[in-house]
């Protein structure tokens, strides 16, 4: 760290609550996958592209292959989104 910046000292509620996002970060960004899905097929504009952003995110996070990512962005179809997260949820 440097000097500018104060070492912090969390609580203990706020260490676990930390530990467990860490945790639970591949569920949460598979959820959120699932979500943007639906953002994919109503979202337009500047909204469309932002949430094509997200999903590419929440792959990447899932550990979804970056050659698969941008050609799921590259198509920009979100029944291919929701193919792979049908595709995620059959492997849990």
């Amino acid at each position: 760290m440097s000097e500018n910046q104060p070492q912090r000292d969390y609580t203990a509620y706020q260490q676990k609550a930390i530990k467990r996002y860490y945790n639970n970060l591949e569920q949460l960004s598979h959820q959120r996958l699932a979500e943007l899905v639906t953002e994919l097929y109503l979202a337009e504009g500047k909204k469309k592209a932002r949430a094509w952003q997200n999903a590419a995110a929440a792959m990447e996070k899932l550990g979804v292959p970056k050659a698969r990512i941008d050609h799921l962005v590259q198509q920009q179809n979100p029944a291919l989104i929701a193919e792979l997260v049908k595709e995620l949820d059959a492997k849990k």
